[in-house]
C-alpha cells in the first residue's frame, strides 16, 4: 500500500469489466480523470457469471479488510443471460437465479461499510450480426440475445430500485448512439471506445446526481497534493508560479 490514502474504487464483473482498460476503454478513462483523486482497482473475469462471482465476493470483498472500498461498479449479466446448454454447462443462470446473485452481492457490498457505495450496470444491448461475424456459427445456438439481454437488464433495474442502489441502464444508454451497431462493438459484445465513453458519461452522471456526503463525482474529490509551491510553473510575469495540479489536459472539457 502507498500512501497518503485515497478513496478506492473497484470495478467488479465479467469481461466488460476486464477489457475496460483495453482501446481506451471506460476503466482506463475513470481511472485517468480520477487521477491524484482516487484509486481506481480492476476486479474483472472474462466469462464470469454472477454465479462465478458469489464464489468468490468474500475473497475480493473481505469483511474484516482495513479500508474498505468507497465505490463499487458491478457487471453481471451478459454471460448470464446466453442460452441455456443441454449439457446443463456454460454460464447460462435463470433469470430469477440471476437476480437473486445480484441482490446477494449488493447486501454483501452494502454491509463492507456504511461509506461504501455501489453502482450497478446493467447488461448492454449486443449487435447480434456482429458477433456471428467473429464467431461463426459455433455459438449461434447457446449465444446471447439482444431481447435476452434487455429481459436481464430490467430485472436487475427493478431489483436495484428495491434496494435503494443505484444503477445504469447501460441497455438503453448505448442505443441512444444513433449509429450503436456499428460504433460501440469492438466485436458485437465488448465495447469500443465511443461505447466505453457512454459508460463514462452515465456512471458520472449518477455520481454527480447523487445526494452521497462526501460527493465522489471527481470534480468534488479533493485532489492530492494540491496546494501552490514555488516549484510550479513560472507564470508570464515571471514572478509568481502556475498551479496546474487540478488540470487534465486530456478529458477536462467533456466530463460533466
Amino acid at each position: 500500500m502507498v500512501g497518503p490514502g485515497r478513496p478506492q474504487f473497484v470495478l467488479f464483473g465479467s469481461s466488460i469489466v476486464q477489457f475496460s482498460y483495453t482501446a481506451e476503454g471506460w476503466g482506463a478513462i475513470l481511472t485517468d480523470i480520477y487521477s491524484r483523486k482516487a484509486d481506481v482497482f480492476v476486479r474483472g473475469y472474462s466469462g464470469w457469471n454472477s454465479r462465478r462471482a458469489l464464489q468468490v465476493l468474500h475473497k475480493i470483498f473481505p469483511m474484516e479488510a482495513a479500508v474498505q472500498p468507497s465505490l463499487v461498479i458491478v457487471y453481471f449479466g451478459g454471460n448470464d443471460s446466453m442460452r441455456p446448454h443441454p449439457s446443463g454447462l456454460g454460464p447460462h443462470v435463470p433469470l430469477p437465479e440471476y437476480i437473486e446473485n445480484m441482490r446477494k452481492i449488493a447486501t454483501h457490498l452494502k454491509s463492507l461499510s456504511e461509506k461504501t457505495r455501489i453502482i450497478f450496470l446493467t447488461a448492454p444491448p449486443v449487435n447480434e450480426a456482429m458477433i456471428h461475424e467473429f464467431t461463426g456459427n459455433k455459438f449461434d445456438e447457446y449465444g446471447r440475445t439482444n431481447e435476452a439481454c434487455q429481459r436481464y437488464s430490467k430485472a436487475l433495474i427493478v431489483m436495484c430500485h428495491e434496494m435503494d442502489i443505484k444503477v445504469v441502464d447501460l441497455w438503453t444508454a448505448i442505443q441512444g448512439c444513433d449509429d450503436w451497431l456499428t460504433a460501440c462493438f469492438t466485436d458485437g459484445i465488448h465495447l469500443s471506445t465511443e461505447g466505453s465513453k457512454i459508460v463514462v458519461q452515465e456512471i458520472l452522471t449518477v455520481l454527480k446526481e447523487a445526494d452521497w456526503e462526501p460527493s465522489l463525482h471527481w470534480k468534488s474529490v479533493p485532489t492530492e497534493f494540491a496546494e501552490d509551491s514555488p516549484y510550479d510553473l513560472v507564470g508570464p510575469d515571471g514572478k509568481t508560479t502556475i498551479n496546474v495540479s487540478e488540470t487534465n489536459f486530456h478529458w477536462e472539457n467533456e466530463w460533466d
